[in-house]
Parts: structure tokens; C-alpha cells; sequence
């Protein structure tokens, strides 16, 4: 993947929001609620939702370039390629995501869309 968070991957439309948060499963962790829902397309697709509820701008900003960091370093452009269903992803910061390490925000991140990913193909 490059090094930007590219358009193919990421959910834009409040439409597309709606749908994975009315008919996805969701996993919640101690730094991040996630839902998913099955995509048609061969990528996954990431959404982010900060509300103004979780701070201010600068600790929504945060939290979301964090959550896309992680996200980007799964590499949700060769999903088709290693053989898994594609997603579309929306995820909720927890205030607790702004103090907490990276890795073990990622760790947490991966092992929440890992088991979402086995849920939904069952």
C-alpha cells in the first residue's frame, strides 16, 4: 500500500456509515468500539467517527490519525490477495486511545477485526 490513506479505502457517504452501523457486528476493546460489514469491493474500507462528545479537535484529530495509522499498516489493500473478506469498518475512538501506546492500541485494533472478520463468515 502507499503511504497515504487513499480514497479506495476509506468510507465517505453518510449512507455507507448507516449501513455498516444498522446491520454490522460490533467489537468493543478498552481504546476502540469497531462495527463491520461485508464490502463487495476487494479492499477494506475504513470510517471514523468522533464525536464532539470525545473532546475537543485536537483530541479528535488524534485519535483519528492514530486509528488511520493502524489501519493503513494492515495493508487493507491486499486483502483479496491474502485471501480474506473485505470490510467496511467503522470505528469509534475511546478517550482512553489519546494516552495508551501505539502497538497496544494496534494490537488491540487487529484482534478486534480479526475476531469480526471469523464472526462474519460463519
Amino acid at each position: 500500500m502507499s503511504q497515504r490513506f487513499g480514497s479506495n479505502v476509506r468510507l465517505k457517504a453518510r449512507h455507507e456509515f448507516q449501513i455498516v452501523q444498522t446491520q454490522g457486528r460490533r467489537a468493543a476493546t478498552r481504546f476502540v468500539t469497531l462495527l463491520a460489514l461485508p464490502n463487495p469491493h476487494s479492499v477494506d474500507r475504513l470510517g471514523l467517527i468522533a464525536s464532539r462528545k470525545f473532546g475537543n479537535a485536537v483530541m479528535r484529530n488524534r485519535a483519528k490519525r492514530r486509528l488511520r495509522e493502524i489501519f493503513r499498516r494492515m495493508e487493507p489493500d491486499t486483502i483479496a490477495v491474502r485471501g480474506l473478506m473485505a470490510l467496511d469498518v467503522v470505528a469509534i475512538p475511546r478517550r482512553a486511545i489519546l494516552d495508551a501506546p501505539l502497538p497496544a492500541v494496534a494490537a488491540e485494533f487487529k484482534a478486534a477485526l480479526d475476531s469480526l472478520r471469523k464472526g462474519l463468515t460463519n
